[in-house]
């Protein structure tokens, strides 16, 4: 018998045109959409269908985007297929999205977060002074050491813990430099900067995490559907008074989805369904166990080969 993980990527996964296909094909997603631009006060989702991907590319839009696009797509999916998941998760902004799919948050609430969420990140640290790099093939201590050898009394952390043998560390962009060298030093070859804007996940977003305590505290939580795995705890939880606690301290803490995916797994899970704009998790989710099976859902082609295969 197959049980399902649902699972939502984060920023990252978007690109100019997603969601367009679904939303012209499924009235639930053209709807969904349409309620994203209603809550937002501007057309999200002509950004996400026609860019600029310039545009789409700064956080407090990319984070609303891909949102919207998961939450269309999931539409979609249960307007077409009886499949229910035993658990929810999703990568950093991806914890939204499963939090809406497991009616724990309401979307038009989850998307005015995020949109928020994005620019207190984005705020959080001087362009230029911040920055994120991936270090492969180095397992957690290694990274550990490299990390305590290169602050110097600066910050510079593990941010993501993807996959065994792909770890992001973020920090002072000085540190991250630093830390490239020292790894490389050590043998770890495959150790570069990644473009994005900010240093997430790290004690430098911490201007971010109380801020967004602010904007989270009117915001109603709903009991949920089924649980959601925590990016902080790696573990499943379904109170909803610990919902915001968890979202605020996910901002400065490292994404442990590594742990979530081995998780969900020794749980039960045999079928890792990636919902939204790419295919970036269920490609980790294949290096973390090639047991499972993993499809995903963000067009009218990947939806199809999912509810035929469900049947």
């Amino acid at each position: 018998m197959q049980t399902y993980a649902f699972i939502f990527p984060g920023q990252g996964s978007q690109f100019a045109g997603m969601g367009r296909e679904l939303a012209e094909n499924f009235k639930i997603a053209k709807e969904s959409f349409q309620e994203a631009d209603d809550a937002l006060g501007f057309s999200l989702s002509k950004l996400c269908f026609e860019g600029p991907e310039e545009d789409l590319k700064l956080t407090a839009n990319t984070q609303p985007a891909i949102l919207a696009t998961s939450v269309a797509a999931l539409r979609a999916l249960k307007g077409e297929s009886p499949m229910a998941a035993t658990f929810f998760a999703g990568h950093s902004l991806g914890e939204y999205s499963a939090l809406v799919a497991a009616g724990a948050m309401g979307f038009a609430d989850a998307l005015r977060t995020v949109r928020a969420r994005g620019t207190f990140m984005q705020e959080a640290v001087p362009v230029g002074l911040g920055a994120m790099a991936a270090i492969l093939s180095a397992e957690a201590d290694a990274i550990a050491e490299i990390c305590a050898e290169a602050a110097q009394g600066e910050v510079v952390s593990p941010a993501n813990f993807n996959s065994p043998g792909q770890i992001v560390i973020a920090g002072h962009a000085t540190a991250i430099s630093r830390a490239i060298e020292i790894a490389k030093g050590k043998g770890f070859r495959k150790a570069m900067l990644l473009p994005v804007s900010a240093p997430f996940h790290c004690a430098l977003m911490k201007p971010a995490a109380d801020r967004l305590a602010e904007a989270l505290a009117p915001i109603a939580v709903s009991e949920f559907a089924a649980p959601v795995v925590s990016n902080v705890e790696a573990k499943p939880y379904s109170d909803p008074a610990r919902v915001k606690g968890l979202l605020v301290e996910q901002v400065c803490s490292p994404v442990r989805w590594d742990e979530s995916v081995q998780q969900m797994v020794a749980s039960g899970v045999t079928t890792f369904v990636e919902i939204g704009p790419g295919k970036v998790l269920a490609g980790l989710v294949k290096r973390i166990n090639k047991e499972v099976e993993t499809v995903n859902v963000q067009d009218l082609a990947s939806l199809k080969a999912v509810v035929g295969g469900a049947q």
